[in-house]
C-alpha cells in the first residue's frame, strides 16, 4: 500500500485573472476548486495511473469536509486526523496574459499532540513491509520541525520505503533517520547547499551531499530541464541517471513535483526499473503542468508524452 501525509492540507481556489493587478479591481473569468496539498496531489497521480493508496490528512470544520468529498472523488480513500480549526483555503492566480501565477496562502489549523500521538499508532498498526510513505509539504506550526524524521524512522522500521519531499527543517530531520529518496527541485537544492547550481556537475555534487547526509536516491526535479536522479553504488561510487522533458504549452506549475513523486511511488509499487520509474515521472511531472489548478493528468496524456522523454 502507498501512503500519502498531508499536515498542512488546503482547499486550492484556482481564479484566472487576465492581466492581474495590485491596488486595483480584479475581475475573475475561472474559477475552479480542488482539495490541495503535496501529499493529497501524490494520491491523485497515483490513482490517474491506475494505482491506489490511502490520503492521510489534518482536516477540520465545513472546509474540510468539503476537502474531503473532493479528494474521495479523485478515486482514493481518505484518513482524517482531527485539525483544531477549519481548513485554510489557498487562492492560485493565474494571469494568462502576462503569464504568471501568485499563490496566496492561509496558515494551515493546528494539530494537537495527541491527534499527532494518534496518527502514528495508527501507522504503526497498518504498515507493513514494502509499503510506501510517502512525507511531503510543510506542516502547521503546532507541529515539530523533527516529525519527518519520526516518519521516516517509523517506516524504516517496518521495512516501508519513505519518499521525502520537503525543505529546511523537516527535510533535515528526515536525512538523519535515513529515507529511500528526496525529491527537491533545483531550486530547494541549491537552497540546501546554500550556492547557485548552474551545471550539472555542480548539481550531482550537491546531489552528492544529500546521499552523505543520508538518502539512498536523490531524484532533482528541474522544470523543462528534466530530471536527474543520484544514488550511491558501492562498486561504483556516485551514479546518475538524466532525463530530458519534451516541451509543452504550461498552464500551471501547481502539483507538477507532486506528480513526479506519485509517478515513482506508482513505479515502485509495480518493481519497475530505475530508468523507468524515472521516464514516468518526468512524463507525469510534464504532463501535470498542461493542466489547470492541481488537478492530476490523465493516464493517456502521460503514455503520450512518455514516447518523447529520453534517458541520459
Amino acid at each position: 500500500m502507498i501512503y500519502t501525509i498531508t499536515l498542512n492540507p488546503a482547499l486550492d481556489k484556482t481564479v484566472v485573472i487576465p492581466s492581474f493587478g495590485v491596488d486595483q479591481v480584479n475581475r475573475i473569468t475561472q474559477v475552479r476548486l480542488d482539495p490541495g496539498g503535496k501529499g493529497v496531489n501524490v494520491s491523485k497521480m497515483i490513482a490517474s495511473l491506475g494505482g491506489v493508496s490511502v490520503a492521510i490528512a489534518a482536516l477540520g470544520g465545513m472546509a474540510g469536509e468539503q476537502w474531503k468529498q473532493l479528494a474521495e472523488g479523485c478515486g482514493f480513500s481518505v484518513h482524517v486526523i482531527p485539525a483544531e480549526g477549519d481548513t485554510r483555503t489557498n487562492v492560485k492566480v493565474m494571469d494568462p496574459v502576462r503569464h504568471t501565477n501568485t499563490d496566496i496562502n492561509e496558515p494551515g489549523a493546528p494539530i494537537s499532540p495527541e491527534a499527532m500521538l494518534n496518527m502514528i499508532t495508527w501507522l504503526q498498526d497498518n504498515v507493513q513491509p514494502e509499503d510506501i510513505l510517502i512525507l511531503s509539504g510543510s506542516v502547521p506550526a503546532s507541529v515539530k520541525k523533527d516529525i519527518y524524521g519520526q516518519l521516516t524512522a517509523l517506516g524504516r522500521e517496518r521495512s516501508a520505503k519513505v519518499i521525502v519531499d520537503a525543505e529546511g527543517p523537516l527535510l533535515d530531520a528526515a536525512l538523519s533517520a535515513k529515507p529511500y529518496l528526496v525529491k527537491p527541485n533545483h531550486h530547494e537544492l541549491a537552497g540546501y547547499v546554500g550556492h547557485a547550481l548552474d551545471s550539472r556537475e555542480a548539481l550531482m555534487e550537491a546531489a552528492g551531499k544529500m546521499l552523505q547526509a543520508g538518502a539512498e536516491h536523490v531524484l532533482v526535479s528541474m522544470g523543462p530541464d528534466g530530471a536527474l536522479l543520484c544514488w550511491m553504488d558501492g562498486n561504483h561510487g556516485m551514479r546518475h541517471f538524466q532525463v530530458s522533458a519534451p516541451p509543452v504549452s504550461v498552464a500551471s506549475t501547481v502539483g507538477a513535483g507532486d506528480s513526479m513523486v506519485g509517478a515513482v511511488a506508482y513505479g515502485l509499487e509495480q518493481e519497475m526499473s530505475q530508468e523507468e520509474i524515472l521516464k514516468l515521472a518526468v512524463a507525469a511531472g510534464t504532463a501535470a503542468v498542461t493542466c489547470d489548478g492541481s488537478q492530476a493528468p490523465d493516464e493517456e496524456r502521460i503514455k503520450a508524452l512518455l514516447q518523447e522523454v529520453h534517458v541520459h
